[in-house]
């Protein structure tokens, strides 16, 4: 099977690393060709789109791994006035689930199918797979089954189909707001752990010993173990802690749908915070942030 992968920052290298190690032949592109020299892919890349679609001999399916909002949107919208009729664009970023199903709209009045799949897993997704929540119609969904069973976890095996057109994202969404008020909790916790001078516990052999059977256990918390062995005071990151957009969107959504979110609510709170002080917790959340995703901050 063929496909193409537009973006190949931290997620789209990936996606196309992991799919051209399997059965697929993958064509790649991104607009910033300093990341050919840059990295060692195994698939071919090209230097536009249009010698990208060239490459195809069959339907063209193309997964889309841009930032999301309008590179997204603009990507998919210059895609829809190339691809025939029958062409299948996955938008496998961060998008917005109402922008998702605006661009599902405009490829369908073109005859494009349009599937939007919820993507996690981060940067250590090659290694172990992805999660994806995947929206759109069932039908495209099951004949695409042996991409998306590569991509998935082994305990996922294909992903999870959980509806129409913007599901995969709007489900993504709340997963993010979740992963918001969970990282906020650990990070208030070690927080608290280190103001404790009297007792001068060693957090890193703590994180360690909540790894093993305990309530709290999680991925999160083996990351944070992790950082800590490293460096107890995580001197090399910022406490100031950016937001890329899941957070907002889901408290919007809270308020559309009159869902109290507290806790989700006070983690986004705390990130804007964060860029006002210096605090133990802030590094917490930036360690865990690059940890998992590889973000900066």
């Amino acid at each position: 099977m063929e496909i193409g992968v537009v973006g190949l920052g931290k997620m789209g290298g990936q996606i196309a690393e992991k799919l051209s190690q399997e059965r697929f032949k993958v064509f790649g592109y991104d607009q910033n060709s300093k990341l050919y020299d840059d990295s060692s892919f195994s698939f071919e890349t090209v230097n536009d789109i249009d010698a990208l679609l060239k490459k195809f001999t069959e339907k063209r399916v193309l997964w889309v791994m841009v930032p999301s909002g309008e590179p997204t949107n603009k990507t998919i919208i210059d895609l829809s006035k190339k691809l025939a009729p029958g062409d299948v664009i996955i938008d496998g970023g961060n998008s917005y689930y109402k922008d998702s199903i605006d661009n599902s709209a405009i490829c369908k009045n073109k005859g494009i199918e349009f599937i939007d799949c919820g993507t996690s897993g981060g940067v250590w997704g090659l290694e172990n797979g992805f999660c994806l929540t995947i929206g759109g119609n069932k039908k495209i969904y099951e004949s695409l089954l042996s991409l998306f069973e590569t991509l998935s976890t082994q305990e996922s095996k294909g992903g999870l189909y959980v509806g129409e057109s913007g599901s995969g994202h709007f489900v993504k969404m709340i997963h993010n707001g979740i992963e918001y008020g969970m990282m906020q909790s650990i990070a208030e916790g070690f927080s608290i752990l280190k103001s404790k001078k009297e007792f001068d516990l060693n957090l890193s052999e703590i994180s360690s010993n909540w790894k093993s059977g305990s309530v709290i256990q999680s991925w999160l918390v083996d990351l944070i173990s992790e950082e800590l062995k490293a460096d107890k005071e995580l001197s090399e990151y910022s406490s100031k802690v950016s937001d890329s957009g899941e957070g907002r969107w889901t408290i919007k959504e809270s308020i559309d749908l009159s869902v109290p979110i507290p806790s989700i609510y006070a983690s986004i709170s705390e990130r804007f915070n964060s860029r006002l002080d210096n605090s133990f917790s802030g590094k917490i959340l930036s360690a865990m942030r690059r940890a998992f995703g590889g973000h900066k901050n």
